[in-house]
């Protein structure tokens, strides 16, 4: 009952198509956690964070360690907005992103997580999956170039048509994760997620990935 209660209540809450949320056409990336408080609706009293706070510059890298259930993709979620802290602001671009509208700003954002999401479908709609309707097959290569997915691609039979199977079956965890970073890229988000994406991968897989 309390997981009901707390899904509806999450649903009620959230407006992605708020009209008077703004629609940014560009941001440059500065993501600021300030003095959070968060634990998840379907476990209130398991705090998470108790007065966190965190500042990511534009185009900086920046590295989250630390122990298994530490909070490291609640963080992902916050800046998301997959979840709402109950005190304290996230903010891009110093703006509170509850204040955006939600649709608009995920386009800004791409995230890469340990099991990504591959379809049913070709190598070449996987890695264009999200993006402009107006990508054409040279920003499709040279985002798998970018991933370090390109020579794997192009040694398959059918290259880019290659049919990935239901959730990407037909592929290795870490040919799965190179789309998924070039479906990313091709994104060019203004903040880009990385949620342990080398972590089920071995040695090999991981440093090509992470060279990606």
């Amino acid at each position: 009952m309390q997981l009901g209660l707390s899904l509806l209540f999450w649903t009620a809450t959230h407006e992605p198509e708020d009209p008077e949320g703004n629609q940014p056409q560009t941001i440059t990336g500065h993501v600021e956690i300030r003095d959070v408080h968060f634990a998840y609706p379907a476990r209130p009293d398991v705090v998470i964070f108790q007065g966190f706070s965190i500042n990511i510059e534009a185009g900086k890298s920046t590295a989250l360690v630390g122990q298994s259930g530490s909070g490291k993709s609640t963080i992902i979620g916050l800046i998301e907005r997959f979840y709402d802290p109950f005190k304290g602001t996230v903010k891009i671009d110093d703006k509170d992103i509850r204040l955006y509208h939600l649709r608009s700003l995920r386009k800004h954002i791409a995230l890469v997580s340990q099991e990504p999401t591959l379809f049913a479908s070709i190598i070449r709609q996987n890695i264009s999956y999200g993006a402009s309707d107006k990508v054409d097959e040279t920003e499709i290569i040279e985002a798998a170039k970018l991933a370090n997915a390109h020579d794997f691609i192009s040694g398959l039979k059918d290259g880019y048509d290659t049919w990935c199977g239901d959730k990407g079956a037909q592929l290795s965890g870490g040919q799965k994760q190179r789309i998924a970073i070039a479906r990313a890229i091709l994104k060019n988000p203004s903040v880009l997620l990385l949620d342990e994406a080398t972590s089920a991968l071995d040695s090999q897989s991981e440093k090509v990935v992470q060279d990606a």
